[in-house]
């Protein structure tokens, strides 16, 4: 089945291989990071933040992004995407500055229509970090605002969810909306549903992972009556520790609710999924079959942060 994603971190879906081969290139040392078997090791979220910020510390240079977005949308384009929205961080493309931003983004732009050519096609969603706090978040907003268009389209916020007040972070995705981005932005991942309420209030019109929604039926009601899409991504839900297993996990209730649900992995390396894997284990536990999955592709394309004429070329391939 063709696919859509609208929630995958670039730096996240690094795979350990190239992490490793980049540092032994480079002659860094890097933490305790990687289990015996070679992959990410960690325990909890706050753990996972530190081993997430170890791996991506090695990707320094604009070709070293390039070399990244090129195995990424290679390892999507194998699991069947069709179209990846990518959550990227100019926090790690030089600092958030905008200069060595624009050096980074030419680079992946040019694997992004490259890759595109050989039918996977893509966009950018810049993101503030939480956790490094709203004034670093307002650089990440100008990146994304001066380079707005093209493959930037989207402006989000990841990170540790529980710190700070969305609205500290106001301005930057007021500047984001002026530029003419999408907004989308996590919440109600760790964060009960008045953290989703708090970043509705920002003005977007997806929301990261939004599980929470869940404890409140007056906010699940609300969600479907806007149409917000909520960006879900089950195995890295049930890898954290919110949901204890797959039949559990609450996409199905929100979904018979009439909420908008998309399926993604998030962090997949992380969290030892992939696309296929994630479609299988719903299949699985919901008995969901191949139109309840074109359902919801078909709420990603309306979702997603890209042009009439892409979403009219997408909504093809699922007709």
């Amino acid at each position: 089945m063709k696919k859509i994603e609208l929630h995958l971190h670039l730096e996240g879906a690094a795979p350990p291989a190239l992490i490793r081969a980049l540092a032994q290139e480079k002659r860094v040392d890097l933490p305790p990071i990687f289990d015996e078997a070679g992959g990410y090791a960690y325990r909890g979220f706050t753990d996972f933040l530190r081993v997430y910020e170890a791996a991506t510390s090695v990707l320094t240079t604009p070709r070293d992004y390039a070399r990244l977005l090129e195995e990424v949308l290679g390892a999507c384009a194998e699991e069947g995407a069709i179209y990846t929205e990518l959550f990227i961080s100019p926090d790690f493309c030089g600092g958030g500055d905008l200069h060595a931003w624009r050096d980074y983004l030419g680079a992946m732009e040019e694997v992004a229509a490259r890759m595109r050519r050989h039918g996977i096609d893509s966009r950018a969603i810049l993101t503030a970090v939480r956790h490094f706090g709203p004034d670093r978040a307002r650089r990440a907003a100008i990146c994304a605002a001066e380079t707005s268009g093209g493959w930037v389209t989207g402006f989000g916020m990841g990170g540790a969810e529980t710190e700070g007040k969305a609205r500290d972070f106001a301005w930057s995705f007021d500047c984001a909306r002026e530029a003419g981005l999408g907004l989308t932005s996590h919440a109600g991942e760790w964060g009960g549903p008045q953290s989703i309420r708090d970043t509705l209030a920002l003005g977007v019109t997806r929301i990261g992972h939004g599980i929470r929604a869940i404890e409140d039926p007056a906010l699940v009601r609300d969600l479907a009556e806007r149409e917000i899409t909520l960006e879900i991504c089950p195995g890295s839900n049930i890898a954290l520790g919110l949901c204890k297993d797959w039949r559990a996990h609450p996409i199905a209730r929100l979904a018979d609710a009439g909420v908008r649900v998309t399926v993604s992995t998030d962090d997949p390396p992380f969290f030892g999924t992939t696309l296929r894997k994630e479609y299988d284990r719903l299949a699985e536990a919901f008995g969901w079959h191949d139109e309840d999955f074109r359902r919801m592709n078909l709420w990603a394309i309306d979702a997603a942060f890209c042009d009439t004429d892409t979403k009219t070329s997408l909504r093809k391939e699922f007709s």
